[in-house]
């Protein structure tokens, strides 16, 4: 694999990102610092002013986070207690009502500065993310992209979709029916490390749209990254406590999630059950985005150069670290070698790289775990008769968490590669000779969530993408088609989880349907003096003819 690490000395960037070499190389975006492993800090007064923003006491527990980078120290933050998290909730549920009650154009506008903040301040944001997940520049820049679009749809569409419908009623002219929305109250999220600035505050737009409070526990390692958010929100003029940020392990989300109205969780499945369960014997509603085995389907007819470009960042995007990652590369077999021998020199000329510039085109993966996971499934593979097209090793060279983009071929059933999600840059070549085939094989996986089909037949891709139990399906594309097509649903099947971000159901999940019926000139029921079988013949003539008249 090609690396790409650059230099700089002794700046201090708007996030306070610091490095302490003396060498220095051309290129970096102003505002932000590039550095070579183990010398990335961050201002303490800086880190101090962000701290602000976390519900905790003064004499907290703390915690670590380190930046994948370099395996060293990043920030040490404050860990929120239960009584914390307790108290958070009760700031959220007080302003609440006053959130709810002002308008919702009024308070769409919030979001629409907050669309400017994230673009005018996308240097610190990026520093952070990359310094937090371990991403390259590029995909970090995608979570720019995704927030500004989510602030910019929601402000303008929420307004429209939370507005009083008016419904078809009973006795057409004599009963008015309206469907109104409500908040559900306070909605707590919790969030991943994978993505710190999409899946922390995206979920959070719609349900403050929708007259929500929120408290936010975001993932350890994507905490500097949710409380600056928290900082530009501020500056837009949001409410005191209209959003509250939890910051600690495992035990900080579960309290979140013993005591909000509505969930929202991203992560495993194998949690994301134990949220479904906890909300289930809460009587509260969940939206759970959960794991993925995704496929990606090279057809006969695919134009293959195309197909293998948009492969690679199907496979590879943040390092693999991406729950919608194409894992599972199903090539037709009339086509299998010529679309190989596009596909991996492109894999194999990707650079990696530890610097906050957008020269490298593939990060870190994030911690210890995440790298002897991605380890395991690969040795294991080849222990058991796999073959490493390309890839295959840790590069410890660049960072301590780092891992070749990797292609395996010969992967089978009895290997772990094959069917448990690897969250890695790791994807397994299957040959087939049919698009039913294919489809089958797409479909053989507990997870349903994303899925990919290459054809220069757009018909032919729509009746496979159809056919395939997921979620989302791209044609002629990996996953951004679907995912950055804010308007439109994303969520998964089977496995890989319940409810939907983005579009119509990401917003209206937050609300309660309320019908208002306002009955006029006539009670229903049987009139005094009709019998109940004059009423039955009544209302079947009536039936009857609404139907003929084409009334729903």
């Amino acid at each position: 694999m090609a690396t790409d690490q650059a230099v700089a000395g002794g700046a201090t960037g708007p996030t306070g990102v610091a490095a302490t070499t003396s060498t220095t190389s051309g290129g970096a975006q102003e505002g932000s610092t590039v550095t070579t492993p183990g010398t990335y800090a961050l201002d303490p007064d800086w880190v101090a002013h962000l701290r602000r923003y976390a519900v905790s006491s003064p004499r907290a527990q703390t915690m670590d986070t380190i930046t994948p980078m370099t395996g060293r120290l990043l920030a040490r933050l404050p860990v929120s207690s239960a009584r914390e998290v307790e108290l958070a909730f009760h700031g959220a549920r007080a302003i609440q009502p006053s959130w709810e009650q002002l308008p919702v154009h009024l308070r769409s506008e919030f979001f629409l500065r907050l669309h400017d903040l994230v673009l005018a301040h996308q240097v610190e944001l990026l520093d952070l993310i990359q310094l937090e997940s371990g991403k390259a520049r590029v995909h970090a820049f995608e979570e720019i992209v995704d927030v500004a679009q989510v602030a910019r749809y929601y402000a303008r569409s929420g307004p429209d979709l939370l507005r009083a419908q008016r419904r078809s009623g009973i006795v057409p002219g004599l009963t008015r029916v309206e469907e109104v929305r409500h908040a559900k109250g306070v909605v707590g999220i919790v969030s991943p490390w994978n993505y710190p600035l999409s899946l922390a505050i995206t979920d959070a737009i719609p349900a403050l749209v929708a007259g929500n409070t929120v408290v936010l526990r975001p993932d350890p390692q994507g905490s500097l990254t949710a409380l600056f958010v928290a900082d530009l929100l501020t500056r837009a003029g949001l409410p005191s406590r209209a959003l509250q940020i939890v910051l600690g392990p495992a035990d900080t989300a579960r309290a979140v999630v013993e005591q909000a109205d509505y969930i929202s969780f991203t992560g495993s499945t194998a949690t994301g059950r134990e949220v479904g369960a906890v909300a289930g014997r809460r009587l509260v509603g969940a939206s759970l985005e959960l794991g993925g085995k995704n496929s990606l389907y090279v057809a006969a007819d695919a134009d293959l150069d195309r197909a293998a470009e948009g492969a690679v960042g199907a496979c590879f995007t943040s390092a693999g670290q991406l729950c919608i990652s194409a894992e599972r590369l199903l090539l037709h077999e009339s086509i299998a070698d010529d679309f190989l021998a596009r596909f991996l020199p492109r894999v194999e000329a990707l650079r990696l790289g530890t610097n906050l510039t957008f020269d490298a085109d593939l990060g870190s993966l994030v911690s210890a775990a995440q790298l002897e996971r991605v380890q395991r499934h690969v040795e294991e593979a080849v222990a058991a008769g796999a073959t490493v097209l390309t890839g295959g090793r840790a590069r410890p060279d660049i960072g301590p968490f780092f891992f070749e983009p990797t292609v395996l071929e010969g992967v089978t059933e009895a290997m772990d590669v094959c069917r448990e999600e690897t969250f890695g840059p790791v994807a397994s070549v299957y040959r087939v000779g049919s698009d039913a085939e294919a489809i089958e094989r797409a479909n053989d996986t507990d997870y349903g969530l994303n899925a990919s089909v290459w054809t220069r037949d757009i018909g032919r891709g729509r009746t496979i993408a159809r056919a395939i139990k997921a979620g989302s399906v791209n044609v002629n594309d990996g996953h951004g088609a679907a995912y950055a097509s804010t308007a439109a649903p994303m969520g998964g099947m089977k496995a890989s989880g319940l409810g939907r971000r983005h579009g119509v159901e990401g917003l209206l999940k937050y609300t309660e349907p309320q019908t208002i019926a306002v009955q006029r000139g006539m009670n229903l029921g049987a009139p005094a003096g009709v019998s109940g079988e004059q009423l039955a013949s009544t209302m079947t003539w009536a039936l009857r003819a609404m139907k003929v008249l084409g009334r729903r």
